[in-house]
């Protein structure tokens, strides 16, 4: 067991990483975590939670952990720990991270990151973007501080710096896809069937997917969209299974969409809704399948949902994605006026039950304030959904122009559209590729930077 992983916040996209390192090295790995919950104390106080609970031994030659955690202050408290090799991920970073109220962000989370990243010796981000606003926010972050402030401090941590982007291990999601999605599966996802198993071919490196966004804000015309003038996490842990009947589409009879114990009923069955209806004649099938919480800004998507609505335009929709104790308000009054627009409502544990959703879908929307990278709308894609993204964030340097809007108004008139023509995006073939943040084209790289020797310095 020479690698030795901690994560503080064990939940989402967050897991979903430790889970598959783990699987990946089996027996050399030894993981440490602590549940996803109340995250603001794991970012606190869990260095001290693992100096008393990670076990002592001369085998490990790797530390890698998350940035929730305190890394500095570990290495202090346990310097057996600190002589290790030590990676430091960030999947999201504290000093581009919106919050409601200015006042309300908490100096010690950023400043920790920054620690952390000074005692680290490899840092790596999920993203360019993720890359870039931690780093060239640093100057800025820092002047927060009213005297005696330390200097060139991106100087020192960039050269420790570097982009792997989140590793996707694509199920075979084939028998979840109706026909005309199975037509186009090896152009849509890029990658070719081997088996019960898909194999990538010709997969892009890092310096390519920069390329792309920095290229990605010029305007772009097609048939599908009009000219743009130009961002753990998500739905991760299930999807939809046809053995139940899906959430009605009746008013709630809670102010709360979606209470803890119906949490882990929720299934999904597409055929008991649309029963004889023919693919093509179905309407247009919107998802949205990521947290439930302000950063994701649920109120835009759903205004423009009640928009279309209000124009009598026809819809379906499926509210997918993780609910904390704190729901915002809009989602009650959202899931009463979409009324029977809604076919499926709230966070589905079956990871089986989670894809079939998205292979029903036609388009994937986010509408994000907050994104580094972005998995639900990747695995969308994969599902063969048309994705509509923010133009700003992470999504240009992951997405081509074509499916980035600018404002909540070009978004409605996309949908608009796309509601009068749901054939037009069943027609269309992706333009982008998804094969390239798979494990098989990422897996080596996570590998090579686990492999590594230790620090004999310290």
């Amino acid at each position: 067991m020479s690698v030795l992983l901690i994560e503080p916040f064990y939940g989402g996209s967050h897991k979903q990483l430790m889970d598959l390192l783990q699987e990946e090295l089996q027996e050399d790995c030894v993981l440490c975590t602590l549940p996803a919950k109340k995250w603001h104390w794991k970012a606190r106080t869990s260095a001290l939670y693992f100096m008393q609970t990670v076990p002592t031994s001369s085998k490990y030659r790797i530390l890698f952990a998350s940035s929730v955690l305190n890394l500095a202050e570990l290495a202090a408290l346990r310097p057996d720990l600190g002589k290790l090799k030590k990676v430091l991920y960030f999947h999201e970073n504290q000093l581009a991270y919106p919050v409601q109220k200015c006042q309300e962000r908490d100096f010690q989370y950023g400043y920790n990151q920054i620690l952390s990243c000074l005692v680290a010796d490899v840092v790596v981000f999920n993203s360019a973007f993720n890359m870039e606003s931690f780093l060239k926010s640093i100057g800025k972050f820092m002047k927060l501080i009213p005297d005696h402030r330390p200097k060139d401090l991106e100087k020192i941590i960039r050269p420790k710096c570097q982009v792997l982007y989140f590793p996707v291990r694509f199920p075979d999601v084939s028998r979840f896809m109706p026909e005309h999605k199975l037509a186009r599966l090896d152009k849509v996802i890029g990658v070719k069937r081997n088996g019960d198993a898909y194999q990538s071919e010709g997969l892009p490196g890092q310096e390519e997917s920069r390329a792309v966004m920095k290229t990605s804000d010029a305007h772009l015309e097609s048939g599908l969209c009009e000219p743009q003038p130009g961002l753990c996490t998500t739905q991760h842990e299930g999807l939809p299974s046809p053995a139940a009947a899906p959430v009605q589409a009746e008013a709630p009879q809670s102010t709360n969409p979606c209470q803890g114990e119906d949490k882990q009923r929720l299934t999904f069955n597409l055929s008991n809704i649309l029963s004889g209806l023919d693919y093509q004649q179905r309407p247009l099938h919107i998802a949205w399948p990521h947290r439930w919480e302000h950063d994701k800004d649920p109120e835009t998507f759903f205004k423009v949902l009640m928009k279309l609505k209000e124009q009598d335009l026809t819809f379906h929709v499926s509210v997918l994605g993780e609910t904390f104790s704190e729901i915002p308000d809009i989602f009650s009054e959202a899931r009463e006026v979409l009324g029977s627009s809604v076919l499926h409502w709230g966070y589905l544990p079956s990871k089986d039950d989670y894809f079939r959703a998205l292979c029903t879908a036609d388009v994937v929307i986010s509408t994000a304030k907050h994104e580094f990278f972005g998995v639900a709308m990747i695995e969308a894609v994969y599902c063969g959904c048309y994705p509509l993204c923010p133009k700003a964030l992470v999504y240009p340097e992951i997405f081509p122009a074509e499916y980035l809007y600018s404002t909540p108004e070009q978004l409605f008139k996309r949908l608009q559209n796309f509601c009068k023509r749901p054939d037009i995006v069943r027609r269309h073939l992706y333009k982008g590729e998804t094969a390239g943040f798979s494990w098989a084209a990422l897996g080596s790289k996570f590998r090579s930077l686990l492999a590594a020797e230790p620090r004999e310095d310290l």
